[in-house]
């Protein structure tokens, strides 16, 4: 399980990153080391971070209300 996790929060990552160029440059790297965002790599790609991040969503179980983590 922990393998996956740590996959899911790199694709996580990336997507994040990604955003953030959008956001400042207006430059799409998934689509621009892809092909365009309608070619079918790039769109795996935005899936695939799509699926991460939803089971990202997971680690908010993981920390209680003070902040720390449970499992350390």
């Amino acid at each position: 399980m922990k393998v996956l996790d740590n996959i899911a929060l790199g694709l996580t990552i990336v997507g994040g990153l990604n955003w953030l160029l959008v956001g400042l440059f207006e430059f799409d790297l998934v689509a621009s080391v892809f092909g365009g965002q309608t070619a079918l790599l790039a769109r795996i790609v935005y899936v695939l971070v799509g699926i991460s991040s939803l089971y990202c969503l997971k680690f908010f179980g993981h920390i209680n209300r003070d902040g720390v983590n449970r499992n350390v």
